[in-house]
């Protein structure tokens, strides 16, 4: 079970944002992440709870942030419920998309996992849900995803086989890299692993 925490900043100016302590696994029904998340002052500041099936669809999400709480679902596209901060009120939404996606980088592995693909294939484009800092207030994006590359590094472990992506934003053109080794995000813009208890867990092959 892969344990242990990134540190999250502004992928513009490189603002630092706080920490994700995250653990994670795959399990009979696809993969699960849950994390918590503090600001830069080690206040908590949040949490994400996401499990998707063994085809990448996200089966489960609670996110929260700033005590604002989102519920969802792969359901008819996906479904949400978005809770404010009192409680008093809560708004649902439905769009026909793939799935979720925001700041956590839970969201950047279930996205790979669901769109498995093949390197130097045309990019795949994908609609999800964006959950935006810092209230979750939810936005339909486009994004165009595509394999580059997959090298094999020697680890004191064993191999490690980590996976390139070019991800493009569709609506503004910005295109940027991320890095996947299994169930752990390497490297992208605004985030950066700092620390590893264990090994990746590689998906199964299909």
């Amino acid at each position: 079970m892969p344990r242990g925490r990134y540190s999250l900043h502004d992928p513009h100016d490189h603002t630092p944002l706080g920490e994700e302590h995250f653990h994670c696994a795959p399990g009979p029904s696809g993969w699960r992440y849950v994390s918590q998340l503090t600001g830069p002052d080690g206040d908590h500041r949040g949490s994400v709870d996401l499990a998707i099936d063994e085809l990448g669809r996200p089966i489960r999400l609670e996110a929260n942030a700033s005590s604002w709480q989102v519920r969802g679902a792969a359901i008819d596209g996906v479904t949400w419920v978005r809770s404010d901060p009192a409680g008093a009120e809560a708004t649902e939404g439905n769009v026909p998309a793939a799935g979720f996606t925001g700041t956590s980088p839970a969201f950047l592995v279930a996205t790979a996992r669901l769109l498995r693909l093949t390197p130097g294939a045309p990019a795949t484009r994908v609609r999800l849900v964006a959950l935006t800092d810092p209230v979750l207030a939810p936005r339909t994006v486009d994004q165009a995803w595509a394999l580059r590359g997959r090298a094999e590094h020697a680890t004191d472990s064993g191999p490690l086989v980590v996976d390139e992506y070019q991800v493009t934003a569709l609506d503004t053109g910005e295109v940027h890299t991320v890095h996947i080794a299994g169930d752990v995000v390497l490297a992208a813009p605004g985030i950066e692993l700092e620390h590893l208890e264990t090994p990746p867990s590689a998906f199964p092959e299909d």
